[in-house]
This record gives structure tokens, C-alpha cells and sequence, in this order.
């Protein structure tokens, strides 16, 4: 084999597109634990809660967890329970979204987890067909994990993994 040909055995590994959704909204804990061991072993991971605030965790204030993982909240008030008209609510919203596409065009991150984007989309503070075009045009190594309750068909049929919850909470 000539210096510089690559052996036709030896391809990059193509990342994944996996879904984790439930009947109802809740914290997918297995979910974090996936994104903690990947960073441990040495993937740059960023966890993006679009629906949770509170903390004033924007894209500017950032939290570094160890080497390998960011972790970041809208940068709004409280958190989001349903459609809103608030105007700061979708801004911080559009905010970590804008931040979250710009991150990904970069390719800085091996692990992208977008938590309760399914709700966002259903909210109407993120368009579908963005979501899908960021899933098609994504670094073709980057692992993405989204979550949340009432997935859009367009996305769950996009996923190489599907993982439904169906654990019911107890009274």
C-alpha cells in the first residue's frame, strides 16, 4: 500500500443518532450517565437543557464539568411547562439554539445531548425542519441524543436508536 492510501478496512466511525422518549415529560437519568461516561473516557460532551432555566446558564455562562463536559439551561428565568407567548422565554430558547447549531457546524463536540427537544419543537419555540437539516448536515462522526415525550415522527424515523420508557410514576 502507498504512503498516504488509507486501508479500505480502516473507515471513521460514523456516529449515531439515538432517541430516548417516554409518555410522559421526565429526567432521563441513564441518559446523563451516558453523557458522564463519555466525557469520562475522553469524548467532549455537551448536555443542552432547552427547557430548563432558572440557574442563569445560558450559552454565556457555561458550566464546566471536568475536562470534556459542558452543560448548559436556557437562559431564562424559570422553567417551561407549556406553549408560551413570553417573549424572554423564547429568546433564551432561540438563544441555546442558535448556540447549539453553532457548536455542532464547529464540530467541537463528540456527544451532543439535546434534552426535552421534542417538547421545544411541540412548543413551537424551535421549527422541525431546523432540527431535521442540523440532524442531515451534523459532522458524520458526532454522536446526537434527543429526548423528550412526543418526538416528532420526522426525527424518531431519522434515529438509528429508538428508546421508549414506559415506567409509569407511582403515586
Amino acid at each position: 500500500m502507498a504512503s498516504g492510501e488509507r486501508h479500505p478496512f480502516l473507515q471513521a466511525l460514523e456516529g449515531s443518532i439515538r432517541v430516548f422518549t417516554s409518555v410522559h415529560r421526565s429526567f432521563f437519568t441513564n441518559v446523563m450517565v451516558q453523557a458522564l461516561h463519555s466525557a469520562d473516557q475522553g469524548m467532549t460532551v455537551l448536555v443542552a437543557q432547552f427547557l430548563k432555566g432558572g440557574i442563569d446558564q445560558g450559552p454565556g455562562h457555561m458550566t464546566h464539568m471536568g475536562q470534556n463536559l459542558d452543560w448548559l439551561r436556557c437562559g431564562y428565568a424559570g422553567c417551561i411547562f407549556e406553549t408560551t407567548d413570553d417573549a424572554d422565554a423564547q429568546r433564551a430558547v432561540g438563544e441555546l439554539w442558535s448556540h447549539v447549531k453553532s457548536v455542532v457546524q464547529s464540530d467541537q463536540y463528540g456527544l451532543v445531548m439535546l434534552d426535552e427537544l421534542s417538547l421545544a419543537i411541540e412548543y413551537g419555540l424551535i421549527p422541525e425542519a431546523e432540527v431535521l437539516d442540523l440532524l442531515k448536515h451534523r459532522p458524520t462522526q458526532m454522536d446526537i441524543i434527543l429526548t423528550g415525550p412526543k418526538m416528532p415522527y420526522s426525527i424518531l424515523s431519522m434515529a438509528d436508536q429508538v428508546t421508549e420508557f414506559r415506567r409509569e410514576f407511582l403515586p
